[in-house]
């Protein structure tokens, strides 16, 4: 699993049980680093032409699989159904029909001489919905003592699962534009959002954010890197005259903002994803909304997303029902993946 925060590759080593539900048991896990080289490459991924895009995917299938290989290896892992991988996502235009992952080449399974499904976006795309958000089924299927979910990853999304009115969908970005912040002041993050709290809240950026079409939007509906260029940066370039703590203090209380209007009074919500960890960022959150916050331990907050994402491939090898058309607005709901064999 590679997000859209550039953090790294998340793998995991994972057991699947259905008895009367599903339960899992995450094993081995650990997030590999980019190098700053292919944070550089990825970042400008979204500029390549198609020549250059296929390039690029050749050769992070290649990267992607020595990583794959190297967990294996230190994990001394031998007993392995299938390698279920995201890839890294480079465009998602769902109102165009595109919808791009990196790392999904068939090559993948030769290169690491495993069972892979993959290309978990693009059928639910060709069907007519968002190609995202896909980790509800897991929500629903995996973390049932819960009804309410928020990640904080390079993008906010929430699912909520009450009753037959299961709906999900993207907030905001979140890692996605603090991170790019933090780099301006030499960070990869703003650890525990100790910049952000250094600054002031800019009153006009904070209106300016909260007035975007999106927010008034019904879902279903997605974000990805594409808007925040097109939407976000070019209102914070605006105030660049202002310093970045204070164009820090001022997003955090955007996704605040943004976040508390999703979740009602006292609904116990299970917060995962790296933002959990800027404590600013949670308390200010915590201060705006009425909901009650439950943060689990490290590796779930971590490895969520890379749990559900394996658990869609387990779906997709029983070829049962991995998407739901009342969360992407597809035409039906369908088992979305490819699967793909090594070459003997």
């Amino acid at each position: 699993m590679s997000g859209t925060s550039l953090d790294g590759i998340d793998i995991a080593y994972i057991t699947f049980k259905l008895s009367e539900k599903w339960d899992f048991d995450l094993k081995k896990f650990k997030t590999f680093p980019y190098p700053i080289s292919w944070k550089k490459k990825l970042k400008r991924s979204i500029y390549l032409n198609p020549n250059e895009l296929n390039s690029l995917d050749k050769i992070y299938t290649k990267f992607l699989a020595d990583q794959i290989n190297l967990f294996i290896k230190n994990n001394g892992i031998k007993e392995i159904d299938a390698v279920c991988s995201h890839g890294h996502t480079v465009f998602h235009k769902p109102k165009k029909g595109i919808t791009v992952q990196i790392g999904n080449l068939p090559e993948l399974s030769n290169l690491i001489n495993q069972k892979v499904v993959v290309n978990f976006r693009e059928q639910d795309i060709k069907l007519g919905g968002q190609g995202a958000p896909l980790v509800p089924i897991g929500d629903k299927l995996l973390f049932f003592k819960y009804k309410y979910f928020l990640n904080l990853g390079g993008f906010a999304n929430l699912s909520i699962n009450e009753d037959k009115n299961f709906i999900a969908y993207d907030i905001c970005a979140v890692n996605t534009i603090l991170n790019e912040l933090s780099l301006m002041l030499g960070k990869d993050y703003d650890f525990n959002g100790n910049f952000a709290k250094k600054g002031n809240i800019i009153n006009k950026l904070f209106d300016e954010l909260n007035q975007i079409e999106f927010y008034k939007k019904s879902h279903p509906k997605s974000l990805a890197i594409e808007w925040n260029e097109k939407v976000i940066w070019p209102l914070i370039n605006k105030y660049n005259s202002f310093s970045i703590y204070d164009l820090l203090r001022t997003y955090i209380e955007h996704i605040s903002f943004q976040i508390s209007k999703a979740f009602k009074k006292n609904q116990k919500v299970l917060v995962t994803g790296g933002g959990v960890f800027n404590k600013f960022l949670i308390n200010n959150l915590k201060n705006k909304s009425l909901a009650n916050f439950v943060i689990p331990k490290p590796e779930i907050i971590d490895f969520k997303e890379a749990i559900i994402f394996g658990f869609l491939g387990v779906l997709k090898l029983r070829n049962e029902i991995n998407c739901f058309s009342s969360i992407t607005g597809a035409i039906k709901d369908h088992c979305t993946g490819v699967i793909f064999e090594m070459k003997k």
